[in-house]
């Protein structure tokens, strides 16, 4: 059973579409209570660092997500700002993230880029996995995922990263630990490859 975070940030109903036309048992809540019944989440997330993670804070389910994800050890997937959540903090503004994966989210320097492209980084774009990780079974990393964003998660290290994009030079969009899963892209608009990573992540062991 799947508790998706409501806690006023993403595209939540999309992805229910799509857990639902796939009997993918889940639940939209922002209740801590109602939330311990699940055994895996997914944390959403659009818009800035800072009144994103504002919102979570102010949805009183952090304390819970704490003892669920680290102490219990249930699987928790973050999209887009969801992701970057799971940092411990963010360029784009001031507040902590949840520091559940080392590292910090950085802006994409254009400068540093060959060619360099504009942001937002949008639109379609392949993955380069590094490792196997089991979120990734059955994608077509060449066909790739939508992506819309102008920041990334800079991992402090490298283990942490499970895929890359290119964007004139390769950023990590994917990352793990343990229970801890994140992506940068958005799996709800990536048609069969988005469907397949949240059918992937609702069979994870």
């Amino acid at each position: 059973m799947i508790g998706i975070i409501d806690y006023g940030s993403g595209n939540v109903f999309a992805i229910m579409n799509i857990l639902k036309q796939h009997k993918i048992a889940h639940f939209l809540s922002a209740d801590p209570k109602e939330l311990e019944k699940a055994d895996r989440y997914i944390l959403p997330g659009v818009g800035a660092f800072d009144p994103t993670m504002e919102n979570l804070t102010n949805s009183g389910v952090i304390e819970s997500l704490n003892e669920q994800v680290i102490n219990k050890g249930k699987k928790i997937l973050g999209i887009c700002v969801g992701m970057q959540l799971l940092a411990e903090g963010s360029d784009e503004g001031n507040r902590s993230g949840l520091g559940w994966i080392n590292g910090r989210v950085r802006k994409i320097d254009i400068s540093k880029l060959t060619s360099p492209p504009h942001l937002p980084h949008m639109g379609w774009n392949s993955l380069k996995l590094s490792g196997t990780s089991p979120l990734f079974s059955n994608i077509d990393v060449d066909r790739g995922f939508y992506f819309l964003h102008n920041y990334y998660f800079d991992a402090a290290k490298s283990e942490h990263v499970s895929a890359y994009v290119n964007y004139g030079i390769d950023i990590p969009c994917a990352v793990e630990r343990d229970n801890i899963f994140g992506v940068q892209f958005h799996p709800e608009k990536s048609h069969s490859n988005g469907v397949q990573l949240l059918i992937n992540f609702a069979e994870l062991p």
